[in-house]
């Protein structure tokens, strides 16, 4: 039984050695140890919050590019409505020009006709006139050969002639 129960001496003894043993590892083990473990914490925690910092940062950029991205949608519809309105702007311009240019011909076309026809009017009776001319002077001719018919066509033609 004396092996199951120690004695006094090696109780102090082993006590004085663990006590050593404990002020040694105190002095040049636990100290450093804390120490890396408090370091350790510090980095860990400013990692932590490197990554906070980071994923609000993260937030911050995606809604700069959502903003961003909603300014050149607007941008673009803006520009698509101005290019949308110049090409009816344009159209609306040709439309009026080349109406304005049509009735210009329609009514160039239309004093020629008129100049034309005037012209061909007066050819006409310029025509009509020498022909009545000709046709009066043959049927004078001939109905005049004897002076009696000149002597009574004078006179009638006389009668007819009123002077006012």
């Amino acid at each position: 039984m004396e092996l199951v129960t120690p004695q006094i001496g090696l109780i102090f003894w082993t006590t004085l050695s663990f006590l050593i043993l404990l002020l040694l590892l105190k002095k040049f083990a636990w100290t450093p140890i804390l120490g890396a473990v408090k370091a350790r914490e510090i980095s860990i925690t400013d990692a932590l919050a490197s990554a906070d910092n980071a994923r609000a940062e993260m937030a911050s950029l995606q809604a700069d590019n959502q903003r961003i991205l909603n300014e050149a949608r607007a941008q673009r519809d803006e520009m698509l409505k101005e290019a949308r309105d110049m090409k009816s702007n344009i159209l609306s311009e040709a439309k009026n020009a080349a109406k304005a240019e049509a009735d210009a011909i329609i009514i160039s076309a239309k004093a020629l006709i008129e100049n034309e026809k005037v012209s061909a009017i007066s050819e006409l009776k310029s025509s009509v006139g020498s022909l009545s001319v000709d046709i009066a002077e043959k049927i004078l001719k001939a109905e005049l050969k004897d002076s009696e018919k000149q002597n009574a066509y004078i006179v009638e033609m006389l009668k007819d002639v009123k002077l006012n």
